[in-house]
């Protein structure tokens, strides 16, 4: 009999140019809730608790930010996108 384990995104998020592509696409999907999910993928690669020490947030405050259907503010969004090294860019369509 064949094991399956299930599919974690965060085991293959190991470096900084296949964590942009993959919140690039995130980005772009129309629900939110795509987006702060590959964010929270990025995270658990990252490390939570690193994450927290490098924003200055609490990790119980990541989780809850990073949760679905959470509206995390502007500013939390972009510390935690500086922390993962990565940044937002806009391009015309």
């Amino acid at each position: 009999m064949t094991k399956i384990s299930p599919f974690d995104p965060a085991d293959h998020l190991n470096s900084e140019e296949t964590i942009a592509e993959y919140l690039t696409a995130a980005l772009e999907e129309s629900d939110p809730d795509v987006f702060l999910m590959a964010v929270r993928d990025v995270a658990r690669a990252k490390g939570m608790a690193q994450l927290a020490k490098d924003t200055g947030l609490g990790r119980e405050s990541l989780y809850k930010a990073l949760s679905p259907g959470a509206k995390p503010r502007y500013d939390t969004v972009l510390k935690l996108l500086n922390a993962l090294g990565v940044k937002l860019q806009v391009e015309a369509v």
